[in-house]
């Protein structure tokens, strides 16, 4: 009585995190971006080159990138340039660029899968009224990932999400930029995320007038 199974006592437990690599995930480079892209291609993936390009561009969260819409994505029978999601965790709507890769996928993926605008664009295998689980998608970009030779182990679903945010941050410094991409509300989260130095990162934010 009086001791928790999590008591120094139990010394044979062993920690949640054993065995496992803790941190944040490693964010795609641009070469190894192009190089996911050509290995699904060929493979023929086509649902995945459309899920892996949608995940690039919008940036966003994978319980976010799951449950986007046919109507998301399409108006007036095309792919829209840009595109709005109401994030789950904040419940704020999020703006993304779809560049022309992605269109591309995206309307050739829609165009097999057929549906309205009401359906997921990423159906489940199990019911396609419902949309691909975040398991699912975790279990495919580690697939993706070691498809080209990378560890699974050092990416995940929020390397996608960090890829651009990254690529674009490094290229301009654009701190506020980036923040606004993600559709982070504190500019902490941003720095942060990004994993730069406190100090340049805020120093970069002020002197940026948008």
């Amino acid at each position: 009585m009086g001791h928790s199974q999590f008591d120094p006592v139990f010394g044979d437990r062993k920690a949640w995190n054993a065995g496992r690599i803790v941190g944040a995930k490693r964010a795609l480079k641009a070469p190894q971006v192009w190089a996911i892209r050509f290995w699904l291609d060929h493979e023929g993936r086509l649902r995945d080159r459309a899920l892996f390009d949608l995940a690039i561009d919008s940036k966003l969260r994978g319980c976010d990138v799951v449950k986007v819409k046919i109507g998301d994505l399409v108006s007036g029978g095309r792919i829209r340039a840009r595109a709005i999601v109401v994030q789950r965790k904040t419940k704020r709507p999020v703006q993304f660029e779809l560049l022309e890769a992605a269109r591309g996928s995206l309307l050739s993926w829609l165009e097999r899968r057929g549906g309205t605008i009401d359906d997921y664009a990423f159906p489940s295998r199990i019911d396609h009224s419902a949309h691909l689980s975040t398991r699912q998608y975790a279990r495919l970009v580690d697939e993706w990932v070691t498809g080209i030779g990378l560890r699974k182990e050092d990416y995940g679903t929020h390397s996608l999400r960090r890829t651009k945010a990254s690529i674009i941050y490094k290229a301009t410094g654009n701190l506020r930029a980036v923040q606004i991409l993600l559709g982070h509300t504190k500019i902490e989260s941003t720095v942060r995320y990004l994993g730069v130095d406190v100090e340049d990162a805020l120093a970069l934010a002020e002197s940026t007038e948008i």
